[in-house]
C-alpha cells in the first residue's frame, strides 16, 4: 500500500523535529559489508552502525586520555 501525502508530510515533520542526519564516505564495498552485517544482526543498517557508534563512545569514556 503506497503512502499518502499526509504520511510523507506527517514522516518529514517528525525527522526534522527529532533526528540529526549524518553523512560519511566510506570505501567502496564497505556499505555492503554493513547492510550484510546489520541483516544478520537483525537490525537496520542505521541501527547497527548507531550502536557501533555508541558503543566505541562508552569505551573511549572508560580509558583516561594521554
Amino acid at each position: 500500500m503506497a503512502r499518502t501525502e499526509a504520511q510523507k508530510r506527517a514522516s518529514r515533520k517528525y525527522n526534522a523535529i527529532h533526528t540529526d542526519a549524518m553523512r560519511f564516505d566510506a570505501p567502496k564495498g564497505f556499505k555492503e559489508r554493513v547492510r550484510a552485517a546489520a541483516e544478520r544482526a537483525g537490525v537496520s543498517p542505521s541501527t547497527y552502525m548507531r550502536d557501533a557508534i555508541i558503543a566505541r563512545m562508552e569505551q573511549d569514556a572508560q580509558v583516561p586520555k594521554e
